[in-house]
């Protein structure tokens, strides 16, 4: 046996204006689970789509069980033993689980000259391979139907049907549950125990601390160093996790969480018994938000905190509630209206009603703040929207070679800085930011952060949604708590514990 699964050596690539990665290498162990960490910008998925033939790299070599690869498409890939889970799940939901699985690869039966698809022995082996890794689902089942995490596994079954060697995990954990990670991680340890190897791309150190043997570490698409993520490995030298941090920023990070100093002043906005027209989500919630203060709300999936959200921004309708914004009752119907009315919203999909992956970073961070740049009531002040497109990448600090780039060809955490600069330029009172760190780095969660308390002292209210605690805890000045559509608690100062919030998380 070769004494690693996939090696990656001097792996550079160029893009006009930028070099995404400069003599990188990677080298994954068989039946090892290798962490892959860094820095959204640093390089990650770059290099995953250069080992896929997604992109061609200007410089370097594959090897694959000792064997130089050349890959030039997925196809190719597949065929070498390489699969890949991403981030951003691409199902189609209309389908069975079987015909998901076999998309692309169908078995056919021939009659004459027709071909037709043999649903019978795809069936088949679709329920051998999802036993093959102990999951019971109908092969027959709409994939609609299933959970985010339950199709990530209906992914790892397709890629162990492909007879994977190896399999890229490129966030699996950022939608799911403790329960549902605890379940993701059985599958792999099964599959690493049959040999297969993993490579897993995650920005939650103790997620991979729990799972992973070995780490990687880029730093603006260089390579910095692998070691050892658990201390009797003795394949490399062991590092803790504030040795991860200071390889990920290049500097010492001696605080998680900035100060909190914003000062909370008088009510802004009240929310007064909203109740969703769908009898299973929220029902009569009310709170109020102070001017100048980050108000976090939080509890377990499901309890309806982004439903909620979604209803005061308009994105839902409700039988009843109202919304006082500055001491005046203000009617919202749809997003336009909360726009109006100084109310913006950063979603928890990203991808799906966050950015607008078709046109530039310009025009996403525009997109909300266009009005403010008519000429005469017709004409686009084009030299006024690049300034401000410039200035909000330089202070969010977006990696990009140009603001004409597609928002589609940036890193998740870079996306989701432009989401925030579009909020930004439209300087809203009240900014609603459904996980707004979630898939993000720890130095660019920090630079986040102070944003959302820059922005606090300017007297504007946050609100944020996050389903990890220590973040709720650690930058909120007050906490209120969900369960199962209703608010039933809230705490602040010394109240804000994890046991406190998860008491009134469960409260049924």
């Amino acid at each position: 046996m070769a004494e690693y699964r996939l090696e990656m050596r001097g792996v550079s690539k160029s893009f006009p204006g930028v070099k995404a990665l400069d003599s990188v290498n990677l080298k994954v162990r068989p039946g090892t689970v290798h962490a892959l960490m860094g820095e959204n910008g640093a390089g990650k998925s770059t290099l995953m789509k250069c080992l896929f033939g997604i992109y061609h790299m200007d410089e370097g070599e594959v090897y694959v069980d000792g064997e130089k690869v050349d890959i030039h498409n997925p196809d190719e890939a597949l065929r070498k033993g390489l699969a890949m889970v991403h981030q951003e799940l691409q199902p189609v939901p209309a389908r069975s689980i079987a015909e998901n699985m076999y998309l692309g690869r169908y078995p056919v039966k021939k009659f004459g000259p027709l071909q037709v698809i043999d649903h019978k022995t795809m069936n088949a082996e679709a329920e051998k391979w999802l036993k093959n890794v102990k999951m019971t689902f109908d092969p027959k089942r709409q994939l609609g139907r299933l959970s985010i995490s339950q199709m990530q596994q209906i992914e790892i079954a397709k890629a162990v049907s492909q007879e994977a060697r190896l399999i890229i995990l490129d966030e699996p954990t950022s939608s799911l549950t403790d329960n549902e990670v605890e379940a993701l991680f059985k599958i792999v340890r099964d599959l690493k125990a049959r040999g297969v190897s993993f490579v897993f791309i995650s920005h939650k150190m103790a997620e991979l601390r729990q799972i992973s043997d070995d780490i990687t570490i880029m730093r603006d698409g260089t390579y910095v160093g692998t070691w050892s993520m658990q201390k009797d490995n003795a394949a490399y030298d062991y590092i803790d996790d504030n040795g991860i941090v200071k390889a990920m920023v290049g500097r010492e990070l001696t605080n998680v969480y900035p100060e909190l100093d914003n000062q909370p002043g008088e009510v802004l906005m009240e929310v007064k018994n909203f109740t969703s027209i769908h009898s299973d989500s929220f029902k009569d919630c009310s709170f109020k938000l102070r001017k100048g203060e980050i108000l976090g709300f939080g509890g377990l999936v499901g309890a309806q905190r982004t439903e909620l959200m979604e209803a005061i921004f308009g994105m839902r309708h409700i039988t009843s509630g109202e919304v006082i914004l500055n001491g005046k009752k203000i009617n919202i119907k749809r997003p336009q209206d909360a726009i109006n009315n100084g109310i913006g919203m950063i979603t928890e999909d990203r991808r799906g009603t966050g950015i607008l992956g078709c046109l530039s970073i310009a025009d996403n961070v525009s997109i909300a703040s266009l009005n403010k740049y008519l000429e005469a009531g017709i004409k686009l002040n084009l030299k006024k929207i690049e300034q401000l497109v410039a200035d909000n990448v330089k202070k969010l600090s977006i990696k990009t070679p140009s603001s004409k780039t597609w928002i589609s060809s940036l890193s998740g955490g870079n996306q989701q800085k432009v989401i925030i600069s579009r909020w930004l330029a439209n300087n809203p009172d009240v900014l609603i930011m459904d996980e707004p760190t979630r898939g993000i780095d720890v130095g660019a969660k920090y630079e986040i952060y102070q944003i959302m308390i820059q922005l606090a002292k300017q007297g504007k209210g946050i609100i944020m949604i996050s389903s990890e605690m220590p973040e709720l805890i650690g930058v909120s000045n007050r906490i209120m708590v969900m369960c199962n559509g209703k608010i039933t608690g809230e705490v602040s100062g010394e109240e804000a514990t994890q046991e406190n919030i998860m008491q009134y998380a469960t409260r049924f």
